[in-house]
C-alpha cells in the first residue's frame, strides 16, 4: 500500500477532480481516435468540392460578372454543387413590385452570367432556379400569395435563360419559396431588399454509366468475326462424316417402332 503523505488528499479523490472519477486509461486513446476520424472525414468533404474542377472555374467567372456588374451576392461550392445568390440591394432591382417581369437591369445581369450556366448545362450539370420574396404580403389580380409570385419569377428567368440565351431546357427547373427561407430578419428595407433574391443552384452531374455499356459492346464486337466464324463451322462439319466412330454413329440411327415396348392393355373393369 503507498504510502499517503500527512494532510494530503488523493488525486482520485472526488473532491479534488473536476470531472468525478478519473477517466479509464484506455479512453484516451479512443478520444484520440474519434478526433482523428473526424478530421479526417473533415478533409474528404473539403476535397468533394475542391476536385469539382468545373465548378471551381464556373466559380471564379460567375464572380468576376457580378463583380463587373456591382451585383450583390455570393457564390460557392460545396459538396452538392455549386450555389449563386443574386440579391436585390442598392439599385439592382430584378422585378418590379408585385410582377414577376424581368427588369432591364436584371437582363442584363443575367447575359453575364448565362455563358457560364450554359456550359455547365451542357455538361450535364441540372440547374435549379429558386425564387425568394420578402414577407410583404401580396394579393393582386396576377398573384394571390408571396409563393405564387416567388414562383412565377424563377419560372421568368428560366424561360429568359432558355428563349433568349440558349439554354438546354432539360436541365432546367424552378421553384419558389416566397417570404420563407430569409436571409436576414424582414424588419427594415435594407434587409427585405437582401432576402428579395434569385439563386441558382447548379447540381453536380450524374454519373455516367453508359461508358460500362460502351465497353461491354467493344468486347463483344472483339469476338470472332463472322467470316472465321463461318471457316472453322465448315471445318467442323466437314471432319465430322469422317471422324465419327461407327459405334456413334449407330447410336444416332432412328429406334424403329418395333425396338420400341409394347404398351400394355388395361385390365377389363378397370377405372
Amino acid at each position: 500500500m503507498p504510502l499517503k503523505e500527512r494532510d494530503m488528499i488523493s488525486m482520485s479523490d472526488p473532491r479534488v477532480c473536476q470531472i468525478g472519477h478519473p477517466a479509464p486509461p484506455w479512453l484516451v486513446n479512443y478520444a484520440d481516435l474519434m478526433t482523428e476520424l473526424v478530421c479526417f472525414f473533415i478533409i474528404l468533404y473539403a476535397m468533394t468540392a475542391a476536385l469539382n474542377k468545373d465548378l471551381q472555374k464556373a466559380k471564379k467567372e460567375v464572380e468576376q460578372a457580378m463583380k463587373q456588374e456591382q451585383v450583390a451576392g455570393e457564390v460557392k461550392v460545396t459538396k452538392d454543387g455549386m450555389q449563386i445568390t443574386l440579391q436585390e440591394k442598392g439599385e439592382n432591382i430584378f422585378f418590379e413590385s408585385g410582377s414577376s417581369d424581368l427588369s432591364p437591369r436584371m437582363e442584363e445581369i443575367l447575359a453575364k452570367i448565362a455563358p457560364t450556366l450554359n456550359t455547365l448545362a451542357k455538361e450535364s450539370h441540372d440547374i435549379v432556379v429558386e425564387g425568394h420574396t420578402d414577407d410583404v404580403p401580396i394579393h393582386n389580380t396576377h398573384f394571390s400569395s408571396n409563393w405564387e409570385l416567388s414562383t412565377a419569377r424563377a419560372t421568368s428567368v428560366v424561360q429568359h435563360l432558355i428563349q433568349s440565351q440558349g439554354l438546354p431546357a432539360k436541365h432546367m427547373a424552378a421553384i419558389g419559396y416566397g417570404e420563407y427561407h430569409p436571409l436576414v430578419a424582414n424588419n427594415t428595407d435594407e434587409h427585405r431588399s437582401a432576402n428579395r433574391r434569385v439563386v441558382f443552384f447548379v447540381k453536380n452531374k450524374p454519373p455516367d454509366y453508359s461508358k460500362g455499356d460502351k465497353k461491354t459492346k467493344v468486347s463483344k464486337n472483339a469476338e470472332t468475326p463472322p467470316v472465321e466464324q463461318a471457316s472453322a463451322l465448315e471445318a467442323v462439319t466437314g471432319a465430322l462424316p469422317e471422324e465419327m466412330p461407327s459405334e456413334t454413329a449407330a447410336s444416332a440411327e432412328p429406334t424403329t417402332d418395333s425396338a420400341l415396348p409394347l404398351p400394355q392393355e388395361a385390365p377389363a373393369g378397370g377405372q
